[in-house]
């Protein structure tokens, strides 16, 4: 059984989805887990869910395109628990469903203040962290958009490339210290994200399950276990690189 008993996690976009059961699973493995979100009330229900089930954890609200918000979520987290051991950077929005041509700026650069801006943010102040304890883990949320293409959805797509280039570069980076960067790639998980998406082309989930050669969507616990996986001593030798998730879409 994978343990992070004594470990302390960081997990950002933890108010639903992929970010909520992560939080979950890493404080049934052990963790003391710190997650962030937007939404206050949501993160509140989230952390009362932990606690119910034994969960040591903390709620701090957090707008990651934002570095004075991403430097004061990881001060809280050391000066509540003492150190930083591995980090979920999973906070992500995605874009309208259109053609390249018909995106706004204004769509553009929201997107990228999340999804890049605010990886790179996370990153910063937890690599900083982590030098400084001589170890740590940071998990990326990217997805199969980062491998691969999809039409109508071009930011959002360069935003999950970009997510995986700087997982790999860093994870160069901060080898030799003991540092180790991976990121995860989910394909169809069944979260409002893709509810959204559903309502957009005007589908079914039934639809698009019947994409994915296993017939079904993913669940967000099956993510979340496998960034357990990736926090743990079990990968201990695992660094730069990208855990595709997806129930083999990809291998079409």
């Amino acid at each position: 059984m994978i343990t992070l008993e004594n470990k302390v996690a960081l997990v950002t976009g933890a108010t639903s989805g992929i970010g909520k059961a992560t939080a979950l699973a890493l404080g049934r493995a052990g963790a003391k887990v710190v997650f962030s979100g937007r939404r206050e009330p949501e993160g509140e229900a989230t952390a009362a869910l932990m606690r119910n089930a034994g969960a040591e954890c903390l709620f701090v609200r957090s707008d990651v395109s934002s570095e004075e918000d991403v430097k004061a979520l990881v001060q809280k987290t050391i000066y509540t628990y003492g150190r930083l051991d591995c980090a979920f950077n999973n906070a992500g929005i995605e874009a309208p469903l259109k053609p390249l041509h018909e995106h706004s700026i204004e769509d553009f650069d929201k997107l990228m203040a999340i999804n890049v801006r605010g990886l790179f943010l996370c990153m910063k102040y937890e690599i900083r962290q982590m030098l400084s304890q001589g170890v740590g883990v940071i998990v990326n949320n990217s997805s199969m958009g980062g491998l691969i293409a999809f039409p109508g959805v071009s930011p959002y797509i360069a935003s999950k490339h970009a997510v995986m280039g700087l997982t790999r570069s860093a994870a160069l980076d901060y080898a030799k210290q003991d540092i180790r960067i991976n990121a995860i790639n989910p394909g169809l998980i069944a979260t409002d994200m893709i509810d959204r998406l559903v309502g957009q082309v005007g589908s079914t989930t039934d639809d698009l399950a019947s994409t994915v050669p296993m017939g079904r969507m993913g669940q967000a616990e099956e993510i979340a276990q496998a960034v357990v996986f990736l926090c743990s001593d079990a990968a201990s030798y695992i660094t730069g690189q990208s855990l595709v998730i997806d129930g083999g879409f990809t291998a079409n």
